[in-house]
């Protein structure tokens, strides 16, 4: 059996310098677009904030304790996701199940002397 034969296929004009400019214009300023999207998509928007919940309000969320305060050791949590916030309880173990990340707390102890 036989196929059959195809259809010659139909010639094309030949590109002129100022279409190819403009082409590629175009596609300049799509992958412009396109690149800046993912960049502000990583970095800002509901799908890129680490915070979810911790005071909101505030346009930038900062705690501060004194070394005297901590006593001999202290838990603080770096996924957002404590309840105790800015403690660690342990939410960052169902984040990393979720995510397949791999955060966990800072911890700051005293040395021994």
């Amino acid at each position: 059996m036989s196929s059959p034969p195809f259809p010659p296929l139909p010639t094309l004009p030949k590109p002129v310098v100022s279409s190819g400019f403009r082409i590629s214009k175009v596609a300049a300023v799509v992958g412009t677009y396109l690149v800046s999207r993912y960049f502000s998509g990583v970095r800002s928007g509901s799908k890129g904030q680490i915070n979810l919940t911790v005071n909101k309000v505030s346009p930038k969320v900062v705690h501060s304790f004194d070394i005297e305060d901590i006593g001999t050791k202290a838990v603080y949590c770096r996924c957002w996701r404590s309840k105790k916030f800015p403690y660690c309880d342990g939410s960052h173990a169902k984040h990393n199940e979720e995510t397949g990340d791999n955060v966990g707390p800072l911890i700051i102890k005293k040395k021994d002397a």
